[in-house]
This record gives C-alpha cells, structure tokens and sequence, in this order.
C-alpha cells in the first residue's frame, strides 16, 4: 500500500488528543456530506418539476410539427402526403390550421388561438386533455374550449339556444366599411371542456378541420401545419434530418424542445442558477476541511518530524494531507449522495411535502445528478484538499 495514502487513512480514522480538532473534523465533514445532499435534492427537484411542467405541453405538442418557412399556410401535393405515408419511423401525422381569432359570447370578446384538426388528431391526447362534454363532431360548426376561455366568456357545453361567435380579419387591403366587411365570422356550439395547464385552458380552442377552413376561406389542400407522431422518439434527430432532406427549405421541422425554446430555455436557467448557488454553499462548507486539515497539520507536527527524520520527504508529507482532506470530501460526497437519493426516492414514493393538499412536490431521480454531485464536491475536494496541503514546508516539519 502506497505510504502517503495509509498514514493519511489512518488520520482519517483515528481520534485526535485534542477535542476541539475531533470537533472541527466532524463539523467539516458534517458539512460535506449535508452540502452534497442538499445539492443532490434541489436538483432532484428541479428535474421533477421540468418535467411536471413539460408533461403539459406534451399533451399539445407532437414530436415534430411541419410548419412553412414562409407565410402562414401552405398547400401539400398527393406525392408529398405519400412522402410522409412512406418516410420510416413516421407512425401518424395529422393537419392542422391554426389561427389567433376572436371568440364573442353575450358581448364578451376573448383572443385565443384556434387549432383546426383533423380524424388524425391522437385520441390519446383527447383523452388526455377532455374534463367535460365530448369531442366535436366532423361535419358541423362544433368547438372545444379550453376551461380558461369558458369560463372568461360564461359559456358552458350543449347550449344550442346561445351559440358562440368566432371572428377572423379577412386577408387583403383598403378601407374597412362595415364589420361584415372586416371579418370572417361562424356560429358555433361548445359541445366540450378541456384542462391542460392554466396557459393552455386560457389560450386553446379546439375545432375540426373543416370548420377553421370554412373559416378562413383555406383550401381543401391547404394546410397550417402537419403534426407528426413517431413510432420510435430516439430516432427524431435522423427522422427530422430525412424528412428535412425530403422536402427541402419549402417547410421547417421543430421538435418539442423547439416549440418551446423559450420554457425549455427559461427551466435550464434556473436549473443552472440554483446548481451554481448550491455549488457556492460546498465551496463555504469546504472551507471546513481546509481549516479541519490545518488543524490537523499543527496537532500532527511532532508526528511529521518524526517522518521527516525518518527520510519521510515533505513532497510525501503534503500529500498525506492531500489525500485526507481528498478522503474526506469524496466520501462525504458519496454519504450525502446516498442521503439525497434516499430522501428523493421517499418524496417520489409517498410524497410527504405537498404543492397543494392533493399534489406532491414532483421529483424526478437522474443518474446524470448523481453523477455531477459525485464529481463537483470531488473537485472542490481536491482543490481544497491541495490548498491546505500547500502550507506544508520544510520550515514547519523541522520545527517542533
């Protein structure tokens, strides 16, 4: 066993004479080992609620949405649909028209964006999303609002005595003379409700395709967007690169993350924030096992002159300490790890800490965390480790 490396586990292990220097220790180790489980459980956190919050953006979003590169239409030929019937990996796909109107209901006005959709439109996300009432029929004038915009505007489902009113600008120039003559309008019955997100229920209004066609005056083979589901999601990246290829910069391919840059890019700034703000408070604990190591190195001093009569070099004397404080900061780190985890995974098992009396605080258990725990109190360890270890010299060993 290498010399350096057994001295220093076995200061590791053993007690010093003087109480203070045992007290220092296990405060410093305390704090290694409550930082690195607290790192753990905030990110554990964090995790859980990204993917809280983009669970409900799942239900809306398709893995990849073929929209136009320019304008806000555009038409699709017979041999283009048969491109994406026979492009690998596609398992369904489903045209869309959407279009920001505005809805009227006994002189209330709400601006929400309507989302033609065709037989194609998952049922598993209709099933998913659908609180009361029912789906729309094909052939008739019905919607789906979400439950923000029924309840902004007072309409309730099934009332065929009160329709609701749908308004579009019409497209083109010149003098408005009349509001016949500036909008685009239909009646329609709201035959269902559905929940997503408190963003979602105050923005959506679902309809068939025919109806937002009527609507916008669109032709039967004209579209907003094509909504595509894949029968295997990690293979997206070739997928969107083939169908890219395919259709050439007519069109453009987003995936989920892409359709919410701006959630995606929000959620990895706080997560970023909180990881850099909890790597500060191992850094402050970590100051602990500096001050622990140079404690050690005084109590020690007629033990290191001893070595250092004994041939003992003080390059090998630094390094016992280094690898001490390296000891202790690694193991620690694993102890805390291990705490967080078990603590995670009681919060993700019975879910003591409540959002609201019948929600847990979601939490999600990444390996990826574990492992960037493991090796950000591992380095700031060893640098803490190195630095203590530093004030070592020939001077000092030769002085009793």
């Amino acid at each position: 066993m290498n010399f350096s490396f057994y001295i220093a586990k076995r200061y590791l292990l053993s007690k010093s004479n003087n109480n203070a220097i045992n007290f220092i220790a296990i405060i410093a180790a305390f704090g290694v080992i409550i930082g690195s489980a607290a790192l753990f459980i905030v990110l554990s956190g964090f995790a859980g609620l990204k993917d809280f919050t983009l669970e409900f953006s799942n239900y809306v979003d398709p893995d990849l949405k073929m929209i136009p590169a320019q304008g806000k239409s555009f038409r699709l030929s017979s041999d283009q649909i048969n491109t994406l019937n026979n492009t690998e990996g596609v398992a369904s796909y489903a045209m869309i028209i959407e279009e920001r109107v505005i809805i009227s209901y006994e002189e209330k006005n709400e601006a929400v964006l309507l989302k033609g959709v065709d037989d194609n439109f998952p049922q598993k996300t209709i099933d998913s999303i659908l609180s009361h009432g029912r789906w729309f029929d094909n052939d008739i004038n019905q919607v789906v609002a979400g439950w923000g915009v029924a309840n902004n505007l007072s309409f309730g489902i099934m009332n065929f005595e009160k329709a609701i009113k749908i308004y579009v600008p019409k497209p083109g120039q010149g003098q408005i003379t009349s509001l016949k003559s500036a909008f685009n309008s239909i009646a329609a019955i709201n035959v269902g409700v559905f929940q997503i997100n408190e963003e979602l229920d105050n923005s959506y209004v679902f309809t068939n395709l025919e109806t937002a066609r009527m609507l916008l005056n669109y032709e039967e083979d004209q579209f907003s967007g094509v909504e595509i589901i894949l029968s295997d999601k990690d293979q997206i990246n070739t997928i969107k690169s083939d169908l890219e290829n395919t259709f050439g910069d007519q069109f453009i391919f987003k995936d989920r993350e892409q359709l919410n840059d701006a959630l995606y890019k929000m959620l990895n700034t706080e997560n970023l924030a909180v990881y850099l703000i909890f790597t500060l408070i191992l850094i402050i604990a970590l100051f602990n096992v500096i001050g622990s190591i140079i404690m050690m190195i005084l109590d020690k001093k007629k033990n290191l002159n001893t070595l250092f009569n004994l041939g003992v070099t003080v390059k090998q004397i630094r390094k016992i300490f280094f690898l001490q404080g390296s000891l202790m900061s690694v193991i620690g780190g694993i102890i805390g790890v291990t705490l967080g985890f078990l603590l995670v995974l009681v919060q993700k098992t019975f879910g003591f800490v409540l959002i609201t009396p019948s929600l847990p605080y979601p939490v999600s258990i990444k390996w990826m965390n574990v492992l960037l725990v493991l090796i950000t109190i591992s380095v700031l360890g060893i640098l803490a480790s190195k630095i203590a270890s530093s004030r070592i010299s020939k001077q000092l060993v030769q002085t009793v």
